[in-house]
């Protein structure tokens, strides 16, 4: 498979079929991802892989809590607090456009929750991945985190499975590091891994990129 067929492809999927991955596949995607670019080859990744009861037990903790009205702090701060005019429309957009494949109406408090309450699940995928990196880095290993990460997701293209990156994963730090023993690190994201489900409505939309003309200045 090409680059340009993976870039494609790749989408968030929020729904999978019941079937498992094996580890060895796991591992030559991450064989595969360790290959990203990171500054001075500090290579600042840790992952956590989760399958069968260690999944289990860590997303009921994570869902409980989120289900009890406990919202969660992450690490560190994801998203701005105070979003400007164009950033905020294209969330809005994002948002509107899963909610209304899903039939999800504004009114349908319980559905909505429930729909959220799946991330903590991550979507029931067979695969949970979860991304630490040390205290002590700083805004550039995040950068190559990111190289990493997209490195994961265009390999397990390649593999015939699909993904979710999700910062709702890191939204119960103290818990997921106490259930797996990651005290001293930083819980940057998590991703759902496995086969996607393409009879679900949740994955038969995808969301809209800008043109480039809105991205791109150009200097000669």
């Amino acid at each position: 498979m090409d680059v340009k067929t993976a870039l494609a492809k790749r989408k968030s999927t929020r729904a999978f079929l019941n079937k498992e991955v094996p580890i060895t596949t796991v591992n030559a995607i991450l064989e595969q991802a360790k290959t990203a670019p990171s500054g001075v080859n500090t290579q600042p990744w840790k992952v956590a892989v989760l399958s069968g009861q260690s999944k289990k037990d860590l997303e009921q903790k994570m869902e409980s809590e989120f289900r009890a009205g406990n919202k969660g702090t992450m690490d560190y701060q994801y998203y701005p607090e105070q979003w400007e005019a164009e950033y905020k429309q294209r969330r809005k957009a994002c948002g509107l456009l899963m909610y209304s494949t899903l039939q999800i109406k504004r009114e349908d408090k319980q559905r909505q929750l429930d729909q959220w309450a799946a991330n903590y699940r991550a979507f029931d995928a067979p695969i949970m991945l979860l991304f630490f990196i040390d205290k002590i880095m700083e805004k550039g290993s995040y950068v190559d985190y990111g190289m990493f990460l997209q490195s994961i997701m265009l390999s397990a293209v390649e593999h015939g499975l699909a993904t979710c990156p999700q910062a709702a994963l890191a939204e119960y730090p103290e818990i997921v590091k106490k259930e797996l023993g990651y005290e001293d690190q930083v819980l940057i994201c998590g991703m759902a891994l496995g086969y996607e489900d393409t009879t679900k409505d949740v994955n038969n939309y995808r969301t809209g990129r800008e043109d480039l003309d809105k991205l791109v200045r150009y200097f000669s």
